[in-house]
């Protein structure tokens, strides 16, 4: 159910990041590898970046048709340039809307979200009853009310890290069945979860030193590096790590770290 991801590091146009390799996000969306639930990914599509040297906040594309039908971003994804993007690819849940607010990146200042999975509504409806600082949702689809429970964590004064485990944790718990695949950058960190689907990362243009469980990167990153996080790999070259179920993902230009969510 959906597919996403995100790159953190030496700007890229999207096109590199999304279209050009081989088992990219386009191609997910009609042929995915290692999606668990559902067949593809046609109910909209959507890509956010920031360009910090004009404005803190990202820009946001976002359709509810079919990624490959849309000429237009495929023309704008060659010649627009960041060096933080999340994009995501969409398979409705049963009974939930397909509109164009239904789809990721869901924003909120500076922040991006995209939700790989479902829950049932009434789980973050709960969650935000009685919230001080709750956001009105973009739409009523499960991942839209999520990205808002995040967005009061975040409020509040929570730190990203803490607020995108914390929201997942509480959201498991109540719903057993929840699939809870988080993706989240506010532009100088990504922050993932897995809890019900899949997730890789890669790190090029360094040495991977850390892997496994609070294990980190520690050099900085060489020219033309950075950090790919994604539901599945982008390609089938060497680097990628797949992480186990109900773990949490913090990475910036310097670490990846990785810990257990319970």
């Amino acid at each position: 159910m959906c597919r996403h991801t995100a790159w953190l590091g030496t700007p890229r146009t999207l096109a590199s990041l999304l279209h050009d390799p081989p088992h990219g996000l386009l191609r997910q969306a009609w042929e995915p590898r290692r999606m668990l639930h559902g067949r593809i990914n046609a109910d909209g599509f959507g890509a956010g970046w920031y360009a910090p040297e004009i404005r803190t906040e990202p820009a946001r594309y976002r359709r509810a048709v079919p990624i490959w039908t849309d000429a237009s971003f495929a023309s704008l994804a060659g010649v627009i340039s960041s060096g933080c993007v999340l994009a995501a690819v969409r398979n409705a849940t049963v009974g939930m809307p397909v509109e164009e607010t239904a789809t990721a990146p869901y924003t909120d200042g500076r922040y991006l979200l995209s939700h790989n999975g479902r829950v049932d509504l009434t789980v973050p409806l709960g969650l935000l009853r009685g919230a001080r600082g709750a956001p009105v949702p973009d739409s009523r689809c499960d991942s839209a009310l999520l990205a808002a429970v995040v967005w009061q964590r975040l409020a509040a004064g929570a730190r990203l890290a803490d607020a995108v485990a914390e929201v997942v944790v509480a959201a498991g718990r109540r719903d057993g069945a929840a699939r809870l695949n988080l993706l989240v950058t506010d532009g100088s960190q990504i922050v993932a979860t897995t809890w019900g689907e899949t997730l890789s990362y890669r790190v090029s243009g360094r040495e991977n030193t850390g892997i496994g469980i609070e294990a980190s990167t520690e050099s900085d990153m060489e020219s033309g590096g950075g950090v790919e996080v994604a539901s599945e790999p982008s390609d089938d070259g060497d680097g990628w790590i797949d992480l186990d179920d109900h773990q949490l993902l913090v990475a910036d230009t310097r670490n990846v770290i990785v810990s257990n969510l319970t």
